[in-house]
């Protein structure tokens, strides 16, 4: 097993990790986020399974291109749905007592 298929595997489980993980111990995030550290410190915070997607899919010369713009909508679409249903939950929790 590749060690990108190991990271895909952490990464859905643990985004969060996984990216930070990404920021110590590789440049990508770096190449990726050129200008600074304030967004992909938001995204790690904010829409963690969105950053490390646009982390991964990102090419220096070229940025994010065709399917990597489709990946990366995906995980968005992962943020958002984790939000519902940390929301949802809690809904559910409060309608129990």
């Amino acid at each position: 097993m590749g060690c990108g298929c190991l990271l895909a595997l952490f990464g859905s489980a643990f985004p969060r990790l996984a990216l930070l993980f990404t920021w110590l111990f590789t440049d990508r995030v770096a190449v990726a986020f050129h200008h600074g550290w304030l967004a992909p410190l938001a995204g790690l915070v904010f829409l963690p399974f969105t950053t490390l997607l646009y982390v991964l899919v990102y090419a220096p010369v070229r940025g994010v291109t065709g399917f990597g713009w489709f990946l990366v909508i995906l995980g968005f679409l992962c943020d958002l749905s984790s939000y519902g249903a940390g929301a949802r939950g809690r809904q559910q929790q409060t309608a129990r007592r």
